[in-house]
């Protein structure tokens, strides 16, 4: 009996997730001045530029699977720069395991991010873009560790590692 109710619970958090990008409340991303980014660029033009993993987590606000990106695992010393417009986001020096299944840091670089209010899955988070682009990120929590108490959990197809 635990089994199924399991089981229906899981299939019913996955259809709530998959379903969630077709509700009202998407998160919208402001700008840093008159809601115009740096680079701005069509849907036709950021298809061609990134690959259909990219688009759908930069463009259309996706997540990809946990433990499906290699920039999870990845702990040699560099940046990670935004895999839309290359600019870069968080040092290797702020990664850190979170355990989560997706790259996660404590702290961006100084203007780096952008963030709004994603009020989607029936919940109100703190949703993160590339200041530049405007291509959603992750999401950022407090439960990271000492001194920012942050967690930036960032989708790693989002993102490119430059070592360095």
């Amino acid at each position: 009996m635990k089994k199924r109710l399991f089981l229906q619970a899981g299939a019913a958090t996955v259809s709530i997730a998959w379903l969630s990008r077709y509700l009202p409340g998407r998160p919208t991303v402001m700008a840093a001045s008159k809601d115009v980014f740096e680079i701005t660029k069509s849907e036709e033009e950021w298809r061609k530029i990134l690959t259909p993993a990219q688009f759908e987590v930069l463009r259309k606000h996706g997540t990809e699977r946990a433990h499906t990106s290699p920039l999870d695992k990845q702990y040699g010393k560099g940046i990670y720069a935004c895999a839309g417009c290359n600019l870069p986001l968080f040092s290797s020096q702020t990664k850190f395991n979170s355990g989560t299944g997706w790259p996660s840091f404590s702290d961006p670089i100084k203007g780096a991010i952008a963030t709004s209010v994603d009020n989607s899955l029936f919940a109100s988070r703190i949703e993160v873009h590339c200041h530049r682009c405007g291509g959603h990120l992750g999401h950022v929590f407090d439960d990271g560790p000492a001194p920012t108490g942050k967690r930036y959990c960032m989708n790693g197809v989002a993102m490119k590692f430059i070592a360095g």
